[in-house]
């Protein structure tokens, strides 16, 4: 129990040097403006397929799912509103995250743990190169652009995914759907929605790098890197949403 603990308080530790040490290269000179361009477009252009089929079923699914309740009570006309609402606030930017969480952060992991494995990290550091402005800002920096971008796609597939779903019971034009979920979205609806995508991808990139770039020697620690860094993420994805909710509501009964 007190190596437990103790194992915590370490890590904790650590990973707090990492993320302060983060923040004071972010900003110094050079730049690696190439390499970041390079992680946005590995990170997150790659992942928009399966972003796309997910966020499309998750849309087609919530709708077939809840339209029989919904006709139940004679509110179906209300259904266009809630998909979007909870594809919006919730469904989307938590599986997307999720998504990202296996396939970025564990990607990560593994590469930076085989690196650091294959003493490629060193090499940089003896060759003037700074290890960790290339290969750790560029990928917290890109996961921190790239999930937002992501889950508003996800949001707007879902919504399509919706109104095909919508069209196997009923023939609603495009037009109408739309409408009614315009009637139905806020301002405090969207946009706390989007501002939590952020931490996400931040925690995503940030718990990806450091498993990864923290592994220790030998071929087996690139596993634990990124299986560690899948969980870590996951978790890490699940309290934000539960300090974000929080907030809103909070901001939503003042």
């Amino acid at each position: 129990m007190t190596t437990n603990l103790k194992d915590v308080f370490n890590n904790t530790t650590n990973v707090t040097i990492f993320t302060f040490r983060f923040w004071d290269e972010v900003f110094k000179p050079p730049f690696e403006i190439k390499e970041f361009i390079k992680q946005c477009y590995l990170l997150g252009y790659k992942a928009l397929p399966l972003v796309a089929i997910t966020g499309f079923i998750m849309g087609l699914v919530l709708t077939i799912q809840s339209r029989p309740t919904m006709a139940k009570f004679g509110a179906e006309a209300w259904l266009p509103g809630m998909v979007a609402l909870s594809m919006i606030k919730e469904v989307a930017p938590i599986i997307t995250a999720l998504i990202c969480a296996g396939k970025i952060s564990s990607g990560i992991g593994a590469e930076l743990g085989s690196m650091k494995v294959t003493e490629q990290i060193d090499a940089m550091e003896v060759s003037a190169i700074n290890p960790f402005k290339y290969l750790v800002v560029t990928r917290i920096l890109a996961t921190t652009v790239m999930i937002p971008i992501l889950v508003v796609f996800a949001d707007c597939i879902g919504i399509i995914g919706g109104f095909t779903g919508m069209n196997i019971h009923t023939d609603v034009t495009l037009f109408r759907y739309l409408h009614k979920i315009l009637e139905s979205l806020n301002f405090i609806d969207i946009v706390p929605a989007t501002i939590k995508t952020f931490f996400f991808g931040f925690f995503i990139g940030m718990i990806g790098c450091y498993k990864g770039f923290t592994a220790s020697n030998g071929t087996e620690s690139v596993g634990r890197a990124a299986n560690s860094a899948v969980v870590a993420a996951s978790l890490a994805i699940f309290i934000i949403d539960m300090i974000a909710v929080q907030l809103t509501d909070l901001y939503a009964s003042l």
